[in-house]
């Protein structure tokens, strides 16, 4: 009798485990793949991106990020390896920026192409490359130039390893686009 007793008790906890683990893996959903930067200063910052895809070059703009906050810019697995970021310190000036020269403007955008930016009535900005090294998902980390890098180098694949080059968040910015209330995208 006794015995009858524990085979259903390791039954019934058996089917409790697979029942556990359906659950758990129907609710697991796929991993998210995201290009994601964070504002690791003391200040508002504004955000535009550019990006190679299908139908040529794209830049958007403007992501307004709080201090110390982080924001998911493209959802999905990365259409391409490099990225180029410009950003823009809205409280104390300066800006993060590149010698790889795109189109932006003032306002919320989305402008297709990275040629004749003067002429088309953009302005033409510099951006930073981010190679992402052919990742699904990449975080860049915007910090100070106060704040030191890290004691050892962090590994190519890492992807918090695309932290700008020191000296990029002091120089005076060239036409800041207007600060807005929130995030603009």
């Amino acid at each position: 009798m006794r015995l009858g007793i524990i085979q259903r008790t390791a039954a019934s906890v058996l089917l409790l485990c697979v029942i556990t683990l359906a659950v758990l893996a129907a609710s697991a959903g796929p991993a998210a793949a995201n290009f994601r930067l964070c504002n690791n200063t003391s200040s508002r910052v504004g955000i535009a991106i550019g990006y190679k895809d299908a139908q040529g070059w794209t830049t958007e703009g403007w992501w307004n990020l709080p201090s110390r906050t982080c924001e998911t810019l493209l959802k999905g697995n990365l259409v391409a390896r490099y990225y180029y970021v410009y950003a823009v310190d809205y409280d104390r000036g300066g800006e993060w920026m590149g010698q790889a020269y795109m189109c932006t403007r003032d306002k919320e955008f989305t402008i297709r192409g990275i040629d004749n930016c003067l002429a088309r009535g953009y302005d033409r900005t510099g951006f930073f490359e981010v190679d992402t090294g052919q990742q699904s998902t990449w975080t860049v980390q915007l910090t100070e130039t106060s704040e030191q890098p890290p004691a050892k180098p962090l590994p190519a694949g890492n992807p918090l390893s695309a932290i700008p080059p020191a000296g990029t968040g002091t120089a005076p910015p060239q036409a800041p686009p207007a600060p807005g209330p929130g995030s603009a995208k």
